[in-house]
């Protein structure tokens, strides 16, 4: 299976991309394939990086110049025995650290309870048969149904279009969607102008089209 990983998909032709990956574009791929898949290849999902934990996000409050400075105040009086004006220094910096904690606590809360909520699907084909699945149980192999609104789910070659437009801003920086096709291209082409894929988390702007999953994760 790991001879899947790295082709040229965009120069192959339908048939033989199809063919390569094990599928049959008229059914999809079998239940006994999806699963030694799924096992092989792990979910369709990318590993999160572990955040910082609560202790470490509030020490980091202190990491700033301007606390640097009230620390060293708080310091030399201090020692010159200015007891107020030494606790009203410190007070103020524990006080920016706690409401600094706070804040940031609750924007990573608040984004962790959005990512949640976006659950993203897909349409696929399999053992003949249109299915709505979650996006995380794609497998390589998988024939995917895209339309106008959708977000792609993985990277795919993609087999048939009906005036498909894809939205690839954030992988390529164009501002404008892009028109998908079917055709076999060149090898040299450069991953911007490969027009017969489609990637993971861009968006189908208008149009229909059919694809085939080339990886996951």
């Amino acid at each position: 299976m790991d001879n899947l990983i790295g082709k040229h998909w965009h120069h192959l032709p339908t048939d033989e991309v199809v063919d390569l990956l094990g599928s049959d574009s008229g059914k999809g791929l079998d239940m006994f394939e999806i699963k030694h898949r799924l096992e092989y290849f792990g979910p369709n999902t990318i590993s999160a990086r572990k955040g910082k934990g609560p202790l470490w996000r509030f020490l980091l409050q202190f990491h700033q110049p301007l606390i640097y400075i009230l620390i060293a105040s708080g310091g030399i009086t201090a020692v010159l025995h200015e007891w107020v004006d030494s606790g009203v220094i410190f007070g103020v910096v524990i006080v920016n650290a706690v409401i600094g904690f706070i804040q940031e606590s609750k924007a990573v809360n608040a984004l962790a309870a959005l990512a949640r909520t976006m659950t993203t699907e897909a349409t696929v084909l399999r053992y003949g048969e249109k299915k709505r699945i979650a996006a995380t149980d794609l497998v390589i192999g998988d024939i995917v149904f895209l339309q106008g609104g959708d977000k792609v789910p993985a990277d795919m070659r993609l087999l048939q279009v009906r005036e498909l437009q894809i939205d690839e801003s954030a992988l390529t920086g164009e501002s404008l969607p892009v028109a998908k096709t079917g055709v076999q291209l060149a090898h040299d082409t450069v991953l911007a102008d490969r027009r017969n894929m489609a990637y993971a988390s861009t968006l189908v702007t208008f149009g229909q089209g059919t694809g085939i999953v080339t990886a996951t994760g």
